[in-house]
């Protein structure tokens, strides 16, 4: 049979990253990192980096100032995946970053490129009237979707206009498989709190105090993960840590909620309900559809 790839998603917390290591163990699969902030150096407890991560690819190879986007991502992806067909192995994909997931699987096409830091460093101290003027003149169907009155949106829209295309490599003829477990929003909730919670007692704090003695800033993309601003203004004196770990836990919360919601617009997911037998639910979708195109 053809190798297998497959994608574990789903909500923060919810037990993807121990489901994923069961399915790569027992079908020998390689693990890929799918999780935007997992690929930063440094940045191990607050983003829930797996205790295995030597085992997976795409995680520590940036430095916190790096970008990473979509389109940079999904052609590291690829290239790692193109070596893991060659050996006739079969992938798990794992991670929060659900658009990356989706730009694979679905073969997004036409991706655009980070873009520079001198670009948008120039585009910065450009005003609003300016840059929709500019918008305008460079893209015009851009203009007509942006939301004028968001400086953000109508400067990531210049962006993408000027910056290069990323052409996407297709994929190898993998077996393509989508899972996502059903999680209990409640339930959940309480898994967040508890964990964001057991991150602070295991070093979290120390983790964002070392970040910032080694001269890395909170306008860096790395440090935009959830929690590192709280707790980096707790260690200015701005705020007390309990309000600090408050605060993430509510990021975090309203971070997932909006995972759910995208998840039930991802196309060909199988569900898993919750329990003690997600491994043998996950093998029986495998397993089909590995049948269905053989």
């Amino acid at each position: 049979m053809r190798p297998v790839l497959v994608a574990v998603m789903g909500p923060t917390a919810s037990g993807k990253t121990a489901l994923a290591e069961t399915i790569a163990d027992e079908i020998g699969a390689r693990l890929i990192n799918s999780d935007n902030f997992q690929a930063y150096r440094g940045l191990d407890i607050g983003t829930a980096k797996p205790e295995r991560k030597d085992e997976y690819a795409l995680v520590d190879i940036k430095d916190p100032s790096d970008e990473l986007g979509m389109g940079e991502w999904v052609r590291l992806a690829s290239e790692e995946l193109h070596r893991v067909y060659a050996e006739a192995r079969s992938a798990v994909i794992v991670g929060g970053s659900g658009l990356n997931v989706r730009a694979l699987f679905e073969g997004y096409h036409d991706i655009g490129v980070a873009p520079t830091p001198e670009l948008r460093e120039a585009l910065n101290a450009i005003g609003l009237p300016d840059l929709l003027e500019i918008l305008a003149a460079e893209d015009p169907t851009a203009f007509e979707r942006v939301d004028k009155k968001n400086r953000v949106r109508v400067q990531r829209a210049l962006e993408k206009a000027r910056s290069p295309r990323d052409p996407v490599t297709e994929l190898p003829n993998f077996t393509k498989v989508k899972l996502a477990k059903e999680t209990d929003p409640y339930r959940l909730g309480t898994v967040i709190d508890l964990r964001t919670s057991e991150m602070v007692q295991n070093g979290w704090l120390a983790e964002v105090a070392t970040l910032r003695d080694a001269g890395w800033s909170l306008s860096d993309p790395g440090l935009k993960a959830h929690g590192y601003r709280w707790l980096w203004r707790h260690l200015e004196g701005e705020i007390d840590l309990g309000e600090a770990v408050r605060l993430t836990s509510a990021e975090v919360r309203q971070y997932a909620k909006r995972q759910r919601t995208w998840l039930r617009t991802e196309p060909r997911l199988d569900m898993i309900g919750e329990g003690d037998d997600t491994l043998s639910q996950a093998m029986r979708r495998i397993c089909a559809a590995q049948i269905e195109v053989n």
